[in-house]
């Protein structure tokens, strides 16, 4: 059985609700990231993409350099362990159609797994895999 913590990412960036859509996209920008987690200190409070500024802040004309994260941050995160089994984890994405799972390690984050990392672990010839494998371009 494959562990989720064998393969997570633990080079994560965590950002408090009240930090800004612009401190993020700011910060997604010089860690060539897609996404954050959005912490209330230790506790996960949601995650926020980059997909998320562009659809929930900005095409809602909302002012990012004054909008908290608290108020686009999708909520009710799904959660796994670092000892849980990858296939599981893959089925929590699937059911819950989410893309990034947070880490947390008796009620600490410790990595994130996205379904990136899962096809490089499970699928290493796909397309998604080969593309997950790169560097950034951006």
């Amino acid at each position: 059985m494959t562990t989720v913590g064998e393969f997570m990412t633990t080079r994560l960036v965590t950002m408090d609700g009240n930090d800004t859509l612009v401190a993020a996209a700011r910060e997604m920008r010089d860690s060539a990231i897609g996404d954050v987690v959005v912490t209330n200190g230790d506790d996960v409070v949601g995650i926020i993409t980059d997909r998320d500024i562009a659809v929930r802040g900005v095409a809602e004309e909302l002012d990012s350099s004054s909008t908290p994260l608290s108020r686009i941050v999708s909520r009710d995160v799904i959660t796994v362990s670092p000892n849980d089994d990858a296939v599981s984890a893959a089925d929590l994405m699937r059911t819950y159609a989410v893309r990034r799972l947070p880490v947390v390690d008796h009620g600490r984050l410790v990595g994130l797994v996205s379904m990136g990392d899962l096809a490089v672990e499970r699928e290493p010839q796909s397309v998604l895999a080969d593309i997950s494998a790169d560097e950034p371009n951006n």
